[in-house]
């Protein structure tokens, strides 16, 4: 079974456009978490019984840290828009206060208030505005409490980088990444470099979230790389 987790404000139902395109000897399940913190998110993603884990920025971080407590249980997993952590110390500590600002502000917020924000962001500018449309009710059915609690266990700034681990990670990885996003797509071609059994995919014509840009392709690259373990 292939386990889709999805990124921060999204529900399991954004992978919908790829996981339908899958072929039928790859069952899916989307993920919609009833967990908000960073060992409950964990602890739904071993429990799931997956045998290949298919994560989107912060799902693919879940995803990579899954695999990588508990290898034997995986024969693969899939990164999309997703990177190891951020290894440089005053970096990932400037990072984490400006998340506990964010996190404190979400707190306080509405919900509406709160995707129109999100929904600014230059990483996401590159979306046209019907898909930008088309994700804001899963966003709008978020819960600003729990994004805080998310952020605070979750975000860059919190976790430790993994990228010492990835030489020792014998599990087939797939990390995909939008031509448009280059510091993903850097850390993309690392993490080939680095794991392994790992290859990197660079999507063109889209941005951060290839997945939602580009599905077809997207489902093309998970299934092709899906039929090589075979």
């Amino acid at each position: 079974m292939v386990l889709f987790i999805p990124g921060f404000m999204q529900r399991g139902d954004a992978w919908r456009p790829v996981a339908e395109l899958l072929p039928e000897r790859y069952p899916s399940t989307l993920l919609d978490h009833s967990e908000h913190s960073f060992e409950g998110r964990m602890g739904e993603i071993l429990e799931s019984g997956a045998d290949v884990l298919v994560g989107y920025s912060l799902g693919g971080r879940l995803a990579l840290r899954a695999a990588l407590r508990s290898p034997d249980s995986f024969t693969a997993v899939v990164l999309v828009g997703s990177t190891a952590g951020i290894e440089e110390g005053p970096m990932r500590a400037q990072r984490a206060e400006a998340d506990e600002k964010l996190a404190s502000w979400l707190e306080a917020m509405p919900i509406e208030d709160i995707v129109a924000l999100w929904e600014r962001q230059p990483l996401f500018a590159d979306q046209p505005e019907s898909l930008v449309e088309e994700q804001r009710p899963g966003r709008l059915s978020q819960d600003p409490r729990s994004l805080a609690l998310l952020l605070r266990t979750a975000g860059q700034g919190v976790l430790e980088p993994v990228w010492h681990e990835l030489p020792a990670l014998e599990l087939p990885l797939l990390a995909i990444a939008g031509a448009r996003d280059d510091g993903y797509s850097a850390a993309a071609k690392r993490m080939a470099h680095v794991a392994p059994n790992a290859r990197a995919a660079i999507v063109e014509d889209a941005g951060h979230a290839a997945h939602l840009q580009q599905p077809e392709e997207v489902a093309g690259l998970i299934t092709g790389f899906l039929d090589g373990l075979a």
